[in-house]
């Protein structure tokens, strides 16, 4: 049996000008300039000439990150039907838990893009009450780092697998930890993001996504849907959008997400645009899984041969 996972990355992915070549595709434009005015946020400008400070800021990432992964998994996959019959799962990481959950066929491209928006300033805004950040943890043994981190006080907001735990709190508490790394810790890497996320830090923006998301009505999902909650199977449209407005302040369980595609018996993961991220850590959880990262046009043609050799057993998976 082959299963095709398709994945969407999170905070941190993007580069300044990373959706430059993808505009040179038909109609792409003119979907980014849709969504832009449907938003209030030019995702051509950010996309392509803002500068690394500019797409940091939590309210421009999160929905430019959102818009590159459904751009690009589009030119694979043109219509819900197409990802129904060729996906056997999908799933993102933190933000791009969104541009799974638009794949899956569980929100319009539209109202992803819009709850982004809205979920993006509201992180922002938590963000901003304390100066906060997120670093990641390579190696080390996750019975010895958990306990360093909360001996810290920092929290395990993204337990990633593949010897890799993201921590989160103050800068004082990062600062600490760089001092202090855990035994067995190879680096401490300081990650561009602008808060705390998945924390206790990030509380204030829940109800506001609460308010927003009353305003959706969710379908689907049309394959299968897997929670950073829990590494879950979602089911129900409803518990999907409930896990997207919960999980702003809870950790992802990356690790746990990948123990599914395990399960579900994955053989190839592609990732959306700006892919990387998520395919390396595949590389090292999973080996023998086929891997492909979306990173220009460029990836598109190796993209298709991959569906073509693990993607006909999809609807039977």
């Amino acid at each position: 049996m082959r299963v095709l996972v398709l994945v969407a990355p999170g905070q941190g992915a993007q580069t300044p000008g990373f959706l430059t070549p993808w505009l040179d595709l038909p109609g792409v434009a003119d979907r980014l300039r849709g969504w832009s005015e449907a938003i209030d946020l030019d995702l051509v400008h950010y996309g392509t000439v803002a500068g690394e400070e500019e797409i940091r800021d939590t309210a421009v990432a999160q929905p430019l990150l959102v818009a590159a992964a459904l751009v690009s998994a589009g030119q694979l996959f043109p219509t819900g039907d197409d990802v129904a019959r060729q996906v056997g799962a999908t799933a993102g990481h933190s933000v791009g838990e969104l541009a799974a959950a638009a794949l899956a066929g569980v929100l319009s491209e539209r109202d992803a893009l819009l709850l982004v928006r809205k979920r993006g300033l509201a992180m922002a805004e938590a963000a901003a009450v304390t100066e906060t950040g997120m670093s990641a943890l390579l190696g080390g043994e996750a019975d010895v780092v958990l306990p360093h981190l909360e001996k810290l006080g920092l929290t395990p907001a993204n337990v990633n697998g593949a010897g890799q735990i993201v921590a989160a709190g103050t800068m004082e508490q990062l600062a600490a930890l760089a001092a202090d790394k855990p035994e067995g810790t190879r680096r401490v890497v300081p990650l561009k993001v602008a808060g705390a996320f998945h924390t206790e830090h990030m509380a204030p923006a829940v109800s506001v996504l609460e308010a927003a998301a009353r305003e959706l009505e969710p379908t689907g999902p049309r394959t299968r849907y897997v929670s950073n909650r829990d590494g879950a199977v979602v089911t129900d449209a409803a518990e999907v959008l409930a896990r997207l407005v919960g999980q702003v302040a809870n950790p992802v369980r990356w690790d746990l997400c990948m123990e599914t595609f395990k399960e579900l018996g994955v053989t190839a993961i592609i990732e959306a645009a700006p892919g990387g991220t998520l395919t390396g850590i595949a590389k090292r959880a999973l080996p023998g899984v086929k891997t492909l990262a979306l990173k220009t046009p460029a990836d598109l043609d190796a993209a298709r041969e991959l569906i073509a050799e693990h993607a006909a057993d999809a609807s039977a998976a």
